[in-house]
């Protein structure tokens, strides 16, 4: 008879009040003024926007090159964004195609420069297709190729 095999859970936490133990978001940025609308609220769009740009640094990495967004596949705004608030994008891939890569972006506010309310705005999964110079879709690179480099 076998002994089962036991995989510690590597996966990082969030521990109450704090930012993800163990990971290093992939953007960081301070909403102004003008991203806001009259009440201080940071524009839905804005936030869109960034998320995007977190979402694609990882894909750009696999990619080994240029991506364009192809798909939003899930968005959902959790918690409402202030100005002054210090947001961290965390970027992980979940699924890579032929393509196409799948990334899972989450977003905390950071509500004083105290870390002391911290809390999760933001979750949202896009995909996007690694593109040529043509910007016609190509091949994603086979993870042992980038790791040669």
């Amino acid at each position: 008879m076998t002994t089962p095999t036991v995989t510690p859970d590597v996966t990082p936490t969030l521990a109450p009040n704090r930012l993800p133990v163990g990971k290093m978001p992939e953007l960081r940025v301070m909403p102004a003024p003008a991203d806001a609308n009259v009440y201080g609220d940071v524009f839905g769009g804005w936030i869109m926007a960034q998320v995007d740009i977190a979402g694609s640094l990882p894909a750009t990495r696999r990619a080994n090159g240029r991506v364009a967004t192809i798909a939003v596949n899930s968005f959902v705004f959790k918690n409402p964004v202030f100005v002054g608030d210090l947001l961290s994008f965390y970027a992980d891939i979940v699924r890579v195609g032929t393509t196409s890569i799948t990334v899972n972006v989450e977003v905390y506010a950071e509500r004083n420069r105290l870390q002391a309310d911290i809390v999760k705005v933001t979750e949202a999964t896009l995909t996007y297709v690694a593109t040529g110079s043509d910007r016609k879709p190509r091949p994603v690179p086979p993870i042992e190729s980038l790791m040669h480099k």
